[in-house]
């Protein structure tokens, strides 16, 4: 199977940039639900979970870095899934160690993870070996 269109957008590491990533992303998808009838009604919960990727990839993997350190962003369309990836420059971390809250529990941060988790059908984030890490956002056209 051959991806349909790759998109790649590379931004400067700050929340300001938030709203130019989310209307980028808009846009693609826009153009490509007319070929892609599923992915009308994913874009506002695929946008929210890159909303939630690029903002951690910001205010945790950037924290203590350059102001010039950039966040990269992929996006494949297939015929039924879609690929995004978010590429920061951070130390490495593991999101399986955060423990999930409990329903009805209110605490300071920590719940970005399982946001992404609910709002994609697969999420991973790995460590390459070129230092990069990478925020692995797939969603099906169909159920799998």
């Amino acid at each position: 199977m051959n991806v349909l269109q790759h998109e790649r957008l590379v931004v400067a590491s700050d929340l300001a940039t938030l709203n130019a990533v989310q209307g980028w992303f808009n846009d693609c998808c826009t153009f490509n639900a007319y070929k892609i009838p599923w992915l009308k009604n994913q874009i506002y919960p695929l946008n929210l979970a890159l909303a939630e990727g690029f903002s951690n990839a910001v205010r945790h993997a950037h924290r203590n870095l350059p102001p010039e350190t950039v966040v990269e962003i992929d996006l494949a369309f297939w015929d039924d899934w879609l690929e995004l990836r978010v590429w920061d420059h951070g130390p490495p971390f593991d999101p399986d160690i955060l423990k999930e809250p409990e329903p009805g529990t209110l605490r300071k941060g920590g719940y970005g993870w399982f946001l992404l988790r609910r709002l994609a059908d697969r999420v991973s984030y790995d460590r390459y070996l070129d230092g990069r890490n990478c925020l692995l956002i797939v969603k099906y056209g169909f159920q799998r």
